[in-house]
């Protein structure tokens, strides 16, 4: 796979990232380790995780994505040539400073973190999303220590409106800690949160943008129907605010679209969203190596102007 610059820093990744919140939950070890090994003999470098993956499954407490990713690991000589991001900000452990974004909790979240990973540097430490109860300059400051006793590398964030983001950022300039990414929700059926603010913060300061859930939790990878029988998965309510007459049109238009260049639903909207301006790399999931093997094709799709104009007049945001 191409690589490019990761923002503002030296990192360079490929512009599918691997995500691993089904690692423990929708795949078992077993499967996560052969969807790993797909991406990587695919040319894959960037693999994101959470501390939290997947804590909301019973019997599970968080930190079971970065527990197999471990293992993986362990199990195969020169991985640590991948870029890995992991997150903190949920609830890890009971008791004050259990979650949130003190110094406390960011201090003992990263090395935590480290220790189920069995590395010694995370490559990108982000805050999964705001926390209104701490001082951004406490919470920058941990970070601050964090990279100055090389434990991480860059700093970015996740889920973080225009506005903090903003603030974020400027707090990041008057503290000497630079914010070097975003991790915003967006996809053709869900642009505006994206688009209207921050994609312009990111491009003025090139700030790298790596969206989660570029394929609508399933539904832009055309296996829904109208009217067809009901997919038995456990992402699958989530994706009833897509099927309306806009997310239908949109997804007429993207299979249109991958008749058109003999390829996959799925590819096009990656490739859609990877040639929109300030995306560096978008955040694939997968369940098995097959539904990975859907999405890499998006790496060497080129969608011509008119491809690109036809989808962005589809999946215009109202208003």
């Amino acid at each position: 796979m191409l690589k490019i610059p990761f923002g503002a820093t030296n990192t360079w990744v490929t512009r599918l990232c691997l995500g691993t919140m089904q690692f423990g939950w929708t795949a078992n070890e077993a499967e996560s380790f052969a969807i790993l090994d797909a991406y990587v003999a695919a040319g894959g470098n960037f693999i994101d995780t959470a501390d939290v993956y997947s804590n909301w499954v019973k019997g599970n407490r968080g930190g079971e994505a970065e527990t197999i990713l471990g293992r993986w690991f362990a199990a195969r000589s020169g991985s640590r040539e991948l870029v890995i991001a992991t997150k903190c900000r949920g609830k890890m452990w009971g008791g004050p400073g259990g979650e949130g974004l003190s110094r406390e909790h960011i201090l003992r979240a990263c090395d935590d973190s480290l220790r189920r990973m069995g590395i010694e540097t995370i490559d990108l430490y982000q805050f999964h999303w705001f926390d209104d109860a701490v001082a951004v300059e406490e919470s920058l400051g941990a970070v601050g220590e964090l990279i100055a006793a090389g434990k991480v590398r860059a700093f970015g964030v996740s889920n973080y409106p225009a506005e903090r983001f903003r603030a974020l950022v400027e707090a990041g300039d008057r503290v000497g800690v630079a914010v070097s990414s975003l991790q915003p929700h967006h996809n053709m059926v869900h642009r505006a949160e994206f688009e209207t603010e921050l994609q312009a913060i990111c491009v003025e300061r090139n700030i790298a943008v790596i969206p989660y859930s570029p394929l609508a939790k399933g539904f832009l990878t055309g296996k829904y129907e109208r009217g067809g029988p009901k997919i038995q998965s456990s992402r699958a309510n989530g994706v009833k605010e897509y099927q309306n007459p806009a997310g239908w049109a949109i997804l007429d238009a993207v299979r249109e679209v991958a008749a058109k260049h003999v390829t996959t639903p799925a590819a096009v909207s990656l490739a859609w969203q990877l040639a929109q301006p300030g995306i560096t790399a978008s955040i694939v999931g997968a369940n098995s190596p097959a539904q990975l093997a859907d999405q890499l094709p998006a790496i060497e799709l080129h969608l011509d102007a008119s491809d690109i104009e036809r989808l962005n007049r589809v999946s215009a945001p109202a208003g």
